[in-house]
């Protein structure tokens, strides 16, 4: 499990291994709205005491400006070739506005990524408490899983996979980025789309909690993230968090560590 810190364009210092999954939550480019909808808006989380320091402001400085194409031609480069044998293709899913979903089929095709599925996570929450005249508010987060031709490695126990999946709150992960993505849905996307031993990376790594889901199910994971906090807290807090595992993986063993059989759990329960 590595974090480095990084621009994922710098990849080929690392002499990373090409991946199976490559897994991202990319900048929502929604400016100095981030906040728009979240208590955080205002001081103490009550309108009634003014506006915070948050106010008007975005996530990230990056996130104006993020180079789709950049993107595109990292995946394209650091995702395996695609193989000769059926069900064993590569794909990388990535989370993004509803919007985005759009841009990045059609950014897809131009790298090679023809074909696409949409998944859908439902939460039983919603952060737009602030919209109370709105009668309607979002309860939902968006992902776009983009592969080339062959069908990507699948693994549920010959079972359909519903693409709108439930969104199952992350409460004991400790949140040190602002956009930090579940665990358990992490987890079971990994499940889904790699095999022990397989290689994830994630180009947009926040927190790198997408790292600690796929070390803790046995892949090897490597990322990338500019902002020194993140990886800071992700080395001092999360990384700490792989020791614990029940998932561990003896690299020298391999063969060994993937004829365990895992009792995983399927789907969100």
């Amino acid at each position: 499990m590595e974090l480095y810190r990084d621009h994922f364009q710098n990849y080929k210092r690392y002499n990373i291994p090409r991946a199976q999954l490559v897994i991202a939550d990319i900048p929502y480019n929604i400016g100095v709205n981030a906040f728009a909808s979240s208590p955080q808006w205002y001081k103490d989380g009550n309108n009634d005491n003014g506006e915070s320091k948050l106010a008007k402001t975005s996530f990230f400085d990056t996130d104006n400006d993020f180079n789709i194409p950049e993107f595109m031609h990292f995946v394209n480069t650091l995702l395996k070739k695609e193989p000769k044998a059926k069900g064993q293709a590569g794909c990388m899913i990535v989370f993004c506005e509803f919007e985005q979903q759009f841009m990045l089929i059609e950014q897809g095709k131009q790298y090679g990524f023809n074909h696409y599925i949409n998944l859908v996570f439902r939460k039983n929450y919603s952060a737009q408490v602030l919209k109370a005249n709105m009668r309607v508010v979002g309860n939902c987060e968006y992902a776009v899983l983009l592969y080339r031709d062959k069908l990507p490695k699948f693994n549920n126990n010959g079972k359909m996979v519903f693409n709108c999946l439930e969104y199952r709150r992350d409460n004991l992960t400790p949140k040190i980025h602002p956009t930090q993505k579940s665990i358990h849905v992490l987890k079971n996307l990994i499940q889904i789309f790699t095999d022990v031993g397989d290689v994830v990376i994630d180009p947009c790594a926040g927190s790198g909690v997408a790292l600690l889901a796929a070390e803790q199910l046995g892949r090897r994971s490597y990322g990338f993230e500019i902002k020194k906090e993140y990886v800071d807290g992700f080395n001092d807090t999360l990384a700490k968090n792989v020791q614990t595992s029940l998932f561990q993986v003896d690299r020298k063993k391999k063969s060994i560590a993937q004829s365990n059989k895992f009792n995983f759990e399927q789907g969100v329960k």
